[in-house]
């Protein structure tokens, strides 16, 4: 029996399903998904379909696969180490920033997956961690945050907080990224400095 954790790391596997990803991010920009063959998809990669279906049954569960993997990639990127949790920086800024420098360097992949409405998967599991870090800093903050004294309902405070959020990433994304991950995220973190309560 194949050990999967093995399989996950073994460089042949690894390497495979770059080409894949790599050779779906360059087709997505010629086609709609609906027409995207795995003989196609095969091709690009320069491997042969029994290959493809090592890695994955269909082009339904790669996309799942790999908005999987793009979500584990960005829970990693946006890790505090302990030792800096309690710094005098806020953390929930660094996570953000985070985040923004890692899509940053990988801008290729993002900018077709984020930037193109052909691939819905994406953007809705980015929202999905969006709105996971929006909720815990909101629930963080509790009572004393500007939107508690305010009266505004945490639910819409979350929506919006995370609508805002993705909305500006892949509007940088699309614009070419003019402005560098730390300036965007300062930039929408004095934003909502009000309604989130930031110091910064």
């Amino acid at each position: 029996m194949t050990d999967p954790v093995k399989s996950q790391t073994d460089p042949r596997v690894i390497r495979t399903r770059q080409l894949i990803k790599t050779a779906f991010v360059d087709l997505v920009q010629e086609m709609d998904i609906e027409k995207m063959s795995i003989s196609r998809i095969a091709e690009r990669a320069t491997i042969n379909r029994v290959t493809f279906y090592l890695h994955y049954r269909d082009i339904p569960d790669m996309l799942e696969k790999m908005a999987e993997e793009m979500i584990e990639e960005l829970q990693e990127a946006i890790k505090i180490p302990r030792e800096q949790a309690n710094a005098a920086i806020d953390p929930e800024w660094k996570m953000l920033v985070k985040l923004l420098e890692h899509i940053a360097q990988h801008a290729k992949f993002y900018k077709v997956i984020l930037g193109s409405r052909r691939t819905p998967i994406f953007t809705e599991r980015l929202l999905r961690l969006l709105t996971d870090m929006i909720t815990q800093r909101i629930e963080s903050q509790g009572s004393d945050s500007y939107g508690a004294r305010a009266g505004i309902q945490k639910d819409i405070a979350i929506w919006h907080g995370s609508s805002a959020l993705i909305g500006t990433i892949v509007s940088w994304l699309r614009n070419d990224m003019p402005y560098t991950p730390v300036f965007l995220a300062k930039q929408f973190a004095l934003l909502h400095r009000k309604e989130l309560g930031e110091q910064l």
